[in-house]
């Protein structure tokens, strides 16, 4: 029954209602709406006091007047003439920021996890090895001005310019600087030239520093290249003990030698003055031997007697006698003068 009624209601003619009754309507709306001018007051007061803001201690007000740059302020409360007027673009400029490059932290854990980016990672070096490179670029806005107006996207400038950057300069290296000694370099000379192509940009951005996190040859070939590691430090380390032998053996040889050389120098200068002694000793006795030759003739026979029999054992025997055979044998003579009293007494 009501959807009966309903349908003669659709398919009945569309009436006005009576111009009366319309603007009887009108003037009850009016009286239930406040003042329009209270309204407009309102709405401009809240339009002038949009343009009230605080730039934060980390951050520095920029002010745009109708997109053109035209202030910097500084951290604190501030007011620009409201929008589309005036409008602030607030940067973080002492706020440390950092790009990872071939990887991305999934959890900071700990313990912390993350996501290797193979495309990012693998680089190029100087004599045809590919080594796979973690690192960071840590950095800060220290130009707003140039940051906010001079390239279009800085942090895209930055991370194409730091991956170009890195590339290049382990593309001037061998794979044993990038891998041992020659890290740190590495990090200095990309940070420089990464500042140089950033503020040839005029890009407002400071790098703080470039850190390589992980050096490593691919997964692939990992292994193997450990196993020559390996063998190269073995091959130091014989090096190492070698130089060591060396370092040791040849200054003992060294000091031996010359040791030898001053001995054999003393023992020439001793011969040399004992023989001219000698001479000077030889010439002196010619000398008085041919003063006096029977005398000199003498002296040296009782000299050489004195020294020839000084510590023989001697038997005197009077002249008188017939010879010393009588005496024969002597040794045994000799011997029994040798033994002691007591010896003689238990003989007996």
């Amino acid at each position: 029954m009501n959807l009966q009624k309903w349908q003669q209601k659709i398919k009945a003619p569309f009436k006005l209602p009576h111009p009366d009754k319309i603007a009887e309507s009108l003037k009850t709306f009016r009286k239930r709406l406040p003042n329009i001018y209270v309204i407009i007051l309102i709405l401009v007061l809240a339009w002038i006091l949009s343009g009230i803001y605080v730039v934060a201690p980390n951050e520095q007000g920029v002010v745009k007047s109708f997109g053109k740059f035209t202030r910097i302020l500084e951290p604190g409360l501030h007011y620009h003439l409201p929008y589309p007027i005036e409008t602030v673009s607030k940067p973080k400029v002492t706020e440390i920021l950092r790009f990872e490059f071939g990887f991305r932290t999934v959890n900071p854990g700990p313990p912390p996890q993350y996501e290797p980016m193979a495309d990012e990672a693998l680089i190029l070096t100087g004599d045809e090895n590919i080594i796979d490179v973690w690192f960071i670029v840590q950095f800060r806005i220290k130009d707003a001005t140039h940051y906010l107006f001079n390239v279009s996207d800085p942090f895209k400038a930055l991370r194409d310019s730091a991956e170009a950057t890195m590339r290049a300069v382990l593309g001037e290296k061998k794979i044993d600087t990038a891998l041992t000694s020659g890290r740190v370099s590495i990090q200095i000379e990309t940070q420089k030239e990464l500042q140089d192509i950033l503020d040839n940009y005029e890009s407002g951005l400071e790098i703080i520093a470039v850190q390589l996190q992980a050096v490593q040859p691919p997964e692939p070939v990992r292994k193997a290249f450990k196993d020559v590691v390996s063998a190269r430090e073995i091959k130091i380390k014989f090096i190492n003990e070698a130089e060591s032998y060396t370092s040791d053996i040849l200054p003992r040889a060294k000091g031996l030698a010359v040791q030898i050389e001053f001995e054999a120098e003393a023992y020439k200068t001793q011969k040399i003055k004992k023989a001219q002694g000698d001479t000077d000793r030889f010439l002196a006795l010619l000398k008085e031997y041919r003063k006096a030759k029977h005398v000199t003739h003498k002296r040296l026979y009782l000299e050489t007697m004195e020294e020839i029999l000084g510590h023989a054992r001697k038997l005197v025997v009077d002249s008188d006698k017939q010879g010393v055979i009588q005496l024969l044998p002597l040794q045994e003579l000799f011997q029994k003068e040798s033994e002691s009293p007591r010896e003689k007494r238990d003989s007996r």
